[in-house]
């Protein structure tokens, strides 16, 4: 064994521990070896007892032997519901050694965000983004952690961690490779399931190498303890007898030797059989029954630090007990020589004069497991009282609020819901959930039920869609929300449908709200809604609706925000049908105020939400308005991440700056925002319209960018094929499809799909030939097996055009052209297409056409130019076209 083998049964968990041992000491050289040494990662699993615990112990001491800074935590199996409790126990030694200046001058930017969650901060007003926070906490232990190298982080029972602290160690898990920390993880293989459990196989599949599973000791190890802890003249049938007793489970080897010395049994073969009744006595029922003995004040005494959990003062089990200092004191020295509580090591963290914890993990969930209900139910009810009385906070009261019976108590139904809104302002949702379902099963008196509903609704809205929409379900279906507040909650339903691709439903349930309305402003706001929800449809779109909306739009001035949402929504729908640009520029810019966005209409305003500046910035992008697109979706990307809102809000500002950066040409800048809006989204969740607007995106830039094997991989990766959302996808995700197919040589899947793309533009009454440019990819397609119906599609592309009227549309459109044609005729069409795409802000287009023009004159001037243009755009596959062309010669 690398540090010597442990001669006392105190060490016990460690024999048989060499090869473990020894990794954790090669993983420590290897830490501080060089202070730019890629992090590492180990995880220790292993069953109850199997000695994780002291594996980490010996972890620590050798860390600390060869100067590294250790910081220890621990899960919990009571404290599981309060989120950041582990996370913020490993970062004490380094916050409290900290002035709340230091740290927010350390923490910069992410002070305001991770402090909150850490317990060192005031949280925002708005509730936090659950992914942002977590993002912070990542960039917080970064920054602490690259002034304290070498650093060794411990984490024992992470089973029991707090799922917020488990998402916390999987994403600092994930950039580990490029910080000098050494992170060692212990856990048992069950006691987990659901999100903490996708959380630690993603720490497990980070480490990069196989989990380290513990086994239980062999029947020499148990011999050798034996003997290590009674003395050599133990007889080899005792010995044999204890592994059989205890399965060779370090811990209840330890303890059941302890028995055996308090109980002076003389190890010799004939006293063997005692063994099985002192193991009994040493575990579960027989541990339990051993407190009794001590006493029932003892019992009190451990029934309450069970129930605390944490934070076991004389005091506060004092109070909890309603026993006076001196009879706890006593119950603390009995409980401490029965080897059932004892002093933390001061080491391992800041703690608290006089305060205790358990022997072993196994000790304190038997005496918790052996409270009666009725009584740990009511300790947990007095130990809220404690904690609301010394003023911490409803959130830290709510888990022993959780486990108190339900009683209809309106106080409790109040404290629950201050404490969810508490999680929600630290980031925490999950815990904000369970403290709303809760209080729903208090129950609530009738004419809140509806708004505690409301608000757990409100509480999952862009992260759980699918529970959102059945919490604000039944609430509408109760009385209790009126008004504002109901019209507030049925759009709010409506949002959460569309993200949970069920856009028919969102349009059904705006449809029957307004019909309850007489015409006026709220009326008016949910038609609004309605034609947003019926304008996002990616299939069929009934021509009145459009007629509808355009003689609603007609009568609007502005004057408002739902004007100016209605204005919006007509020049989107003018948009997707390729109606005249410049009417759609002129509808857009009447619904802003001196050039921006007006008041209440702002990226974080919750009354219209996202999708309506959405619309409003696409429809610049596909007028030629790059400048005003960008700007838009520049100021969405700030705001949300200077409001913390790093989910699908944040997902879609940087899809929708991608699309604008790759309608302008800047490729390498679309495809950085594009994998960004994909990595947010993949957090989010799989085949939710989000998701389809950043792999639609990222695959057709990768396409421009001539990247065609790398646009398949992101494909095939992230699901990118049939069946599609029943929500617009920009750009138009049938002609990405398509495209992609012709590219990799899969002619005829693509022509079916890029035929599929004009059914659906047919179903919508119209077709933008840069929004969906099937028609363009499917002319130059059929160009040799069908070169009728080719220059069909090709002429009607440009008649499309020339009706919407943009410099890129009708430059696209005669690029096509020019590809159908050959000699003189050709040469003129790409001459026109050069000067059209010359003057619009599209340089990856102009690069297109200028190269192609210059291969059919021949110049070299004009080859230059589109690789030069090409070289900027980051559009390689253009560059490599022009090289070759110049390469070839006879150019002039």
């Amino acid at each position: 064994m690398t540090e010597g083998r442990p001669a006392a049964a105190a060490s016990a968990p460690l024999w048989e521990r060499d090869a473990e041992i020894d990794t954790v000491a090669r993983a420590i050289e290897e830490l501080r070896a060089d202070e730019s040494s890629a992090g590492g990662l180990l995880v220790f699993r292993g069953e109850a007892g199997l000695g994780k615990t002291a594996l980490l112990t010996e972890a620590r001491r050798m860390a600390e032997r060869r100067g590294c800074t250790v910081w220890y935590t621990r899960g919990a199996e009571t404290l599981r519901s309060v989120p950041f409790n582990v996370v913020r126990q490993l970062l004490q030694p380094a916050l409290l050694s900290l002035l709340p200046e230091e740290a927010r001058e350390y923490l910069g930017d992410w002070y305001d965000i991770a402090g909150p969650a850490l317990g060192i901060a005031e949280p925002q007003e708005e509730s936090a983004d659950p992914q942002y926070v977590c993002d912070g906490l990542v960039a917080a232990v970064r920054r602490l952690a690259r002034r304290e190298w070498p650093l060794v982080l411990l984490i024992d029972d992470a089973h029991w961690a707090d799922q917020e602290t488990l998402r916390w160690l999987a994403a600092f898990a994930e950039r580990l490779h490029d910080l000098p920390v050494l992170v060692v993880v212990a856990r048992r293989p069950g006691d987990v399931s659901g999100e903490s459990a996708r959380h630690l196989d993603a720490v497990a599949e980070a480490a990069g190498r196989p989990v380290n599973n513990l086994r239980a000791l062999t029947p020499d190890a148990a011999a050798g303890l034996t003997r290590a802890t009674l003395g050599r003249h133990a007889d080899d049938a005792f010995c044999r007898e204890v592994w059989a007793v205890t399965a060779g489970n370090p811990y209840d080897a330890v303890e059941l030797l302890a028995k055996v010395q308090e109980s002076e049994l003389s190890p010799v073969e004939a006293r063997a059989g005692e063994l099985r009744a002192l193991n009994r006595a040493a575990r579960g029922g027989g541990l339990v029954d051993r407190i009794k003995e001590l006493g029932l004040q003892a019992t009190q005494f451990a029934w309450a630090a069970a129930v605390l959990g944490t934070g076991i003062t004389l005091e506060s089990v004092a109070r909890l007990a309603t026993m006076d200092e001196d009879t706890a004191r006593h119950c603390a020295g009995l409980l401490r020589t029965a080897r059932i509580l004892t002093t933390p090591d001061p080491t391992a963290s800041e703690r608290r004069d006089g305060e205790l914890e358990f022997v072993h993990p196994l000790i304190a969930s038997a005496v918790y497991n052996s409270i009666p209900p009725g009584v740990c139910t009511a300790m947990h009810g007095v130990a809220a009282e404690i904690v609301t009385e010394l003023g911490r906070g409803a959130a830290e009261a709510a888990r022993h609020l959780l486990e108190v019976h339900p009683e209809a108590d309106e106080r409790l139904v109040e404290r629950l819901r201050e404490a969810a809104r508490e999680h929600l302002a630290v980031g925490a949702p999950d815990a904000a959930r369970v403290c709303l379902e809760r209080a729903l099963e208090e129950p609530p008196r009738p004419e809140i039920h509806a708004q505690v509903l409301y608000e757990l609704g409100c509480a999952t809205l862009l992260t759980a869609p699918a529970v959102t929409i059945a919490h604000l379900r039944s609430a509408l279906g109760m009385r209790g929300l009126d008004g504002g507040e109901r019209v507030d909650a049925v759009v709010r339903l409506s949002q959460a449908l569309l993200h949970n691709d069920q856009l028919e439903e969102a349009v059904r349930t705006i449809e029957a709200e307004a019909a309850r309305h007489e015409p006026g402003p709220v009326r008016l706001r949910l038609q609004a809604f309605q034609y947003m929800w019926e304008g996002i449809h990616g299939e069929t779109v009934a021509p009145a609706r459009s007629q509808g909306l355009a003689e609603l739009a007609a009568t609007c001035a502005g004057r408002d925000n739902t004007e100016r949402a209605l204005l919006i929504l007509r020049g989107f729908d003018a948009m997707t049908h390729g109606e005249s640009a410049a009417e759609i520029v002129e509808l857009c810019d009447r619904a802003l105020v001196n050039g921006r966005l007006a008041p209440g209409l702002g990226w974080t305003d919750r009354e219209w939400g996202i999708e309506l500046l959405m619309m409003l910035g696409s429809a610049y992008v596909y007028t030629d308005r790059l400048d005003r697109a960008e700007s838009l979706f520049a100021e969405a990307l700030r705001v949300y991440t200077g409001a913390g809102w790093h989910g699908g809000h944040l997902s879609l500002a940087n899809a929708y700056l991608g699309l604008a950066y790759r309608r302008q040409g800047r490729l390498r800048d679309a495809e950085t925002n594009l994998r960004e809006a994909l990595a947010l989204a993949e957090r989010v969740g799989r085949r939710l319209p989000l998701h389809w607007s950043a792999t639609c995106g990222l695959v057709d830039t990768l396409l421009a960018r001539g990247h065609v094997d790398e646009a398949w991989a992101v494909a095939e990766q992230y699901g990118f094929a049939p069946p599609y959302p029943s929500t617009i996808v920009l750009p138009d995700v049938r002609s990405v499809r398509g495209r992609l197919l012709l590219a990799v040589g899969r002619t005829e899947e693509g022509v079916n799909e890029l035929e599929a793309a004009e059914k659906t533009a047919a179903s919508r009454g119209g077709h933008n030939p840069v929004l969906a440019p099937w028609s363009v990819d499917l002319a130059r397609a059929l160009a040799v097996q069908d070169p009728a119906r080719s220059k069909r599609l090709a002429a009607d592309a440009r008649r499309q055009a020339e009706r919407f009227g943009t410099d890129t549309a009708i430059g696209e459109a005669l690029r096509c052209a020019a590809a159908l044609e050959t000699g003189t005729r050709a040469l003129q069409l790409a001459s026109r297409a050069v000067t059209y795409l010359e003057a619009s802000p599209s340089q990856y287009e102009h690069a297109a056409a200028r190269i192609e023009y210059g291969i059919l004159a021949r110049s070299a001037a004009d080859l230059d130019r589109g690789l030069d243009l090409a070289r900027s755009c980051g559009a390689d596959g253009l560059v490599a076209q022009a090289r070759a062309a110049l390469d070839q010669g006879g150019v002039r």
